[in-house]
């Protein structure tokens, strides 16, 4: 038997109290504690609450008894949200929070799924939730949530419902019950990769021989979520340096794709001084859904079908002009030891010679833009090698260590 554990349990208990009491036993039955914090504010609650809804509201400022009085929902459900951050991060802080479960339809979701995301990664968090077959990337964010369809509307328990709020109680005990394996973690720094599908060979071997030199390797997916992960890490300190290999969510970002991960992509290692090397890895690239999802602005364009869902539009000279201004001005900026490497042989597996979106111009336009912003505050370094090649991935990973090495305090 694990030791015991801390859990805490979200839920309106005014709506959802048999639902959150069920659980509460299922946990307490496994020999751990269920903390309940009721974030409920029309009816009576169906139980007492370890941190009761006064004392949520009160946590951001706010009363209950207003909040009812006032029967707008839309600000009971900040106010709760609020109050609900409060009290999980001081929960936390106080070491009295080991994982978190949460249940709940559109409003028990959002409060929930705040009070997630504001925990660090690593923590177990569950959301049982009716809005998990629809798009979860709001509700998830960057941050490690594990989300369970409810299938059924929460509204009373029923043979389904048993079945999935066990399930969830079953996966909370065991997530806190779990031990890393610390051989599996080395203390080891860590150095952040972008990669993307049309760059995966170079991003492998590029995490090799991160490894290879006794760094961990953390690899990010370039696809809007996995950039803004890596930026709030970087901006945490969680990083030793940044190999930003695929900087593909720029060309979503300025084209309307669906993988962008917002205007400030590339800020984050800047404004840190952490080493780093930026790579123009799948520039050539917008990423729509299907077919029919793609803005009627671009007919006339080329297009590639990377898979039934997924749509690629080439950049071209224009756009990667401005793509080039973007990121010469955001690697310029930075406050510590960086460089932009130039892969003149194409930005990606579909942008070589004989390949889909081979277009030698739009690069230049790239290339040319990127070094006139970058007006000398950093290198850049032109290779004469594809993206992909063995070669320019081994000459990426000998640069960052040099950054790295540059930047290392003496004596350490």
């Amino acid at each position: 038997m694990a030791d015991p554990r801390t859990i805490v349990l979200l839920g309106t208990l005014d709506t959802k109290g048999d639902e959150v009491l069920y659980i509460k036993r299922l946990i307490e039955r496994r020999g751990h504690r269920a903390l309940v914090v009721d974030t409920g504010v029309r009816g009576e609650p169906a139980f007492a609450a370890d941190v009761p809804r006064e004392q949520v509201a009160r946590a951001a400022g706010s009363d209950v008894a207003a909040l009812a009085a006032a029967g707008d929902r839309g600000q009971a459900v900040a106010a709760m949200l609020a109050g609900a951050v409060a009290v999980v991060l001081s929960l936390y802080e106080r070491n009295e929070l080991d994982g978190i479960l949460g249940l709940g339809g559109g409003s028990g979701t959002a409060i929930g799924s705040a009070a997630m995301r504001a925990l660090p990664f690593g923590v177990p968090k569950v959301l049982v939730s009716t809005k998990a077959a629809g798009d979860m990337a709001p509700i998830v964010g960057t941050k490690d949530i594990a989300v369970l369809h409810s299938v059924t509307d929460i509204m009373g328990l029923n043979p389904i419902l048993h079945r999935v709020l066990a399930n969830a109680a079953g996966a909370i005990c065991g997530m806190v019950e779990t031990e890393v394996d610390v051989e599996a973690t080395e203390e080891r720094p860590a150095v952040a990769i972008t990669a993307f599908g049309a760059t995966t060979p170079a991003a492998m071997r590029c995490r090799q021989l991160l490894e290879e030199r006794g760094l961990t390797a953390l690899v990010f997916h370039a696809n809007g979520t996995g950039g803004r992960a890596m930026e709030e890490m970087v901006a945490q300190g969680l990083l030793r340096a940044v190999l930003d290999l695929t900087t593909t969510e720029l060309p979503d970002e300025l084209c309307g794709g669906k993988q962008s991960a917002g205007p400030h992509r590339l800020e984050a290692a800047a404004r840190r001084g952490l080493p780093q090397v930026v790579v123009p890895g799948a520039m050539d690239m917008v990423n729509f859904g299907p077919p029919e999802t793609v803005p009627e602005r671009y007919a006339g364009r080329l297009f590639y079908r990377h898979n039934p869902n997924t749509t690629l539009m080439r950049t071209t000279a224009a756009e990667n002009a401005v793509l080039g201004r973007w990121v010469g001005e955001r690697v310029g900026d930075a406050r510590g030891p960086a460089a932009l490497l130039l892969p003149r042989r194409g930005f990606s597996d579909y942008d070589r010679a004989g390949g889909v979106f081979f277009d030698p111009a739009a690069d230049q336009a790239f290339a040319e833009a990127a070094i006139a912003a970058v007006a000398g505050r950093v290198p850049v370094i032109e290779l004469d090698l594809h993206i992909n090649d063995p070669a320019f991935a081994a000459a990426a990973v000998d640069l960052l260590l040099r950054l790295v090495a540059e930047a290392q305090p003496r004596g350490e």
